[in-house]
């Protein structure tokens, strides 16, 4: 009889413990490390207005969109997604006029709470593509790598479209 008063806690302890780890797992997805791009992003240049917007498709799966206007023309264009595989995260864009229309993938290589790195060693440029956010209104990505010989970095200053 004694041991049947702690059969019930013992199984509402378990569920509950059960219910906090599976939560916890749900968190800890790799591509929950990108949800802050969530959202309309924007930057007024001297020259262009870049922007970029980024939703969540499916709970492995962030689709963006970024393009440049000079005026009323269209710069440059690209369609961009970000998935998880196998635990993995990757960077994939797809950039009008360039690869032959096809996309190129980034690997994660590094993450903190406000920083995506994504790297393609074998691309020819960037060769790195980082998103750094500032604060829940801003954030920069910037492109990198070798081109020519030489080191290049282009950031991309964005803040948020309210």
């Amino acid at each position: 009889m004694m041991v049947r008063n702690y059969i019930k806690p013992a199984f509402v302890f378990l569920a509950c413990l059960l219910s906090t780890t599976i939560s916890y797992a749900q968190t800890k997805q790799p591509i929950a490390q990108a949800q802050w791009l969530i959202g309309n992003w924007k930057n007024q240049s001297a020259k262009t207005l870049d922007i970029e917007s980024w939703k969540k498709l499916n709970d492995s799966t962030y689709q963006g969109r970024s393009y440049s206007l000079a005026g009323t023309d269209t710069v440059s264009s690209e369609h961009i997604r970000i998935e998880q595989h196998a635990g993995k995260l990757y960077y994939i864009p797809t950039v009008k006029n360039q690869n032959d229309g096809k996309a190129v993938t980034f690997t994660l290589t590094s993450s903190t709470g406000k920083q995506l790195v994504f790297e393609n060693p074998e691309h020819d440029f960037p060769q790195k593509i980082t998103y750094t956010q500032i604060n829940k209104d801003s954030f920069v990505a910037e492109i990198s790598g070798n081109r020519k010989g030489k080191f290049k970095a282009i950031p991309f200053p964005m803040k948020r479209v309210r």
